[in-house]
């Protein structure tokens, strides 16, 4: 019969692909772990791991039983966290973060969250919308930063702050653009964007419909930095979130244009499990991810103030 903790190896030899690295991270002997894969497929009736000189990978047997037992081993540690309703966090703490918000509050992320939450040990992870809730909803992750909307009823929500776009240009063409910008200014601009599969793309794309704007570009960049440096370089424009602008605005080739009112904007929240049982330490999370992002946010309005933005006229 099959073990909870056959399964928690399991998904420690699949994550690492290593068995040395797996049994280092349970604290156990790699015999003792080897011994209870070996029972599980057993159990199966079937091989899970390819084993190779440099480690193992999974077969596709075993591939498509990791999913399933990811989404089973999140919902036991929801279960084990479910005595756990305090504000205080403890224990492993995997957080994911889009990559539009990532690289401009990482630092400042960690520093609130190892003052507030002295026994947590943080985990963080960025990348992509889809690819972060997939993992949340598999278990690989207990809460993400992501941009709305979210409409799996499998998540529950928080709000944190609601981030204006501003349009990036390149510094030589920002006084040919009236400030603040109409949206329907967009229609004569060549607008350049992220690759698919980022939210900031499809919001991008969604004030874009609204205008209809035509010359839509997508010129590999899977990063909002990189966006920006082609926008430097007399690429196109862009939009950029108001949480960008501080560190942003340092490249002397960019200006960052507002919009009229009401200006474009998203929303950002933390999203997490219904079944977690962690709902009162997510809430005092997000009061410390709330004050990092609303900083950041107020750099960004300083930058303005510096002059570091086009004013308006």
């Amino acid at each position: 019969m099959l073990t909870v903790r056959q399964m928690r190896y399991f998904e420690a030899v699949a994550d690492t692909l290593h068995f040395g690295r797996a049994a280092r991270r349970l604290n156990i002997t790699q015999p003792a772990l080897s011994a209870q894969i070996a029972q599980m497929e057993a159990a199966f009736g079937l091989l899970l791991f390819e084993r190779r000189p440099s480690g193992v990978v999974l077969t596709p047997d075993g591939a498509a039983i990791r999913s399933r037992i990811r989404r089973i081993m999140g919902e036991i540690r929801d279960l084990e966290a479910f005595g756990q309703q305090r504000d205080q966090l403890s224990g492993p703490l995997r957080l994911g973060l889009i990559a539009s918000v990532a690289p401009y509050v990482l630092p400042r992320i960690l520093g609130r969250i190892q003052a507030r939450f002295p026994d947590v040990e943080p985990v963080l992870r960025e990348s992509v919308t889809d690819r972060l809730l997939a993992d949340l909803l598999a278990g690989d992750l207990d809460c993400a930063v992501v941009a709305l909307p979210v409409s799996d009823p499998a998540l529950h929500l928080i709000d944190l702050v609601e981030d204006p776009f501003f349009l990036a240009v390149p510094a030589c063409e920002a006084e040919r653009i009236a400030a603040p910008v109409r949206p329907q200014a967009l229609r004569s601009e060549r607008l350049i964007l992220l690759e698919e599969g980022h939210c900031l793309r499809d919001q991008a794309l969604s004030v874009c419909q609204i205008v209809e704007a035509r010359d839509l570009s997508t010129l590999g960049a899977t990063s909002l930095g990189t966006l920006l440096r082609m926008v430097s370089g007399g690429l196109g424009v862009t939009l950029a979130p108001r949480l960008a602008l501080a560190t942003e605005s340092r490249d002397a080739g960019i200006a960052f244009l507002p919009f009229q009112e009401p200006c474009p904007m998203r929303r950002l929240a933390l999203a997490y499990r219904a079944s977690s049982g962690r709902q009162a330490g997510f809430a005092a999370l997000c009061a410390e991810l709330s004050a990092v992002l609303s900083a950041e946010q107020a750099l960004g309005d300083r930058a303005v103030r510096g002059g570091a933005l086009v004013p308006q006229p």
